[in-house]
């Protein structure tokens, strides 16, 4: 590497402790709800938004704390906030592309501040349409693809690995029955692909 290079890097290096002490900078306070309503769109154009997520966004941009409740309910009588529909299309994105279970999802969007009784319906709609222990038996094949990949070609299912996977799983929000029904399926399939011949008698 070039000494100037070198140098360089250290010097950027020695700024980062003062980077992290510069104060952090509260958002400029919106006095009218046209403004806040402004605000709540471009929120809204970033990523879809639960009430209460809305809520405590708007809360720390509101002079005064009374807009934050109308431009609140301006935002839901235009139907551009809807717990329902939130609670649907996140379940809907978490099932298909992060391949996560119920019991995640459902942590997730209590976390987001969406009342139990759309969580329950978005979930009772999704999981009609999907079979969990698909979902499981997806991840389990991606996690057995890494393993008898690169350096693990031929990875032997020990306790180990299965207790890991299960932990996995679980974290990822699934059924225990269903997790311990997949698992029972790849290990009799897996060991047995890679166990010891017996041996044989004299």
């Amino acid at each position: 590497m070039p000494l100037g290079f070198s140098c360089l890097l250290c010097f950027l290096a020695s700024l980062l402790p003062c980077l992290y002490a510069l104060p952090v900078r509260p958002p400029r306070k919106l006095s009218t709800d046209e403004q806040l309503y402004t605000a709540a769109l471009r929120a809204l154009m970033r990523r879809a938004h639960s009430v209460y997520e809305m809520r405590r966004a708007l809360e720390r941009r509101a002079q005064e704390p009374s807009a934050t409740r109308r431009v609140l309910d301006r935002l839901k009588q235009e139907k551009l906030l809807d717990d329902a529909r939130y609670a649907r299309q996140f379940a809907r994105h978490h099932t298909e592309s992060r391949r996560q279970g119920r019991y995640r999802i459902a942590r997730d969007l209590r976390a987001r501040g969406v009342p139990d009784r759309h969580i329950e319906a978005a979930l009772e709609e999704i999981f009609r349409e999907t079979d969990e222990r698909a979902l499981v038996r997806q991840r389990l094949e991606r996690r057995l693809k890494w393993l008898r990949g690169g350096h693990a070609p031929r990875a032997r299912l020990d306790a180990r690995k299965l207790a890991s996977m299960y932990r996995s799983l679980l974290r990822a929000g699934f059924s225990t029955d269903a997790i311990r029904a997949e698992l029972r399926a790849v290990a009799k399939a897996d060991v047995a692909e890679f166990a010891e011949p017996p041996a044989e008698e004299n």
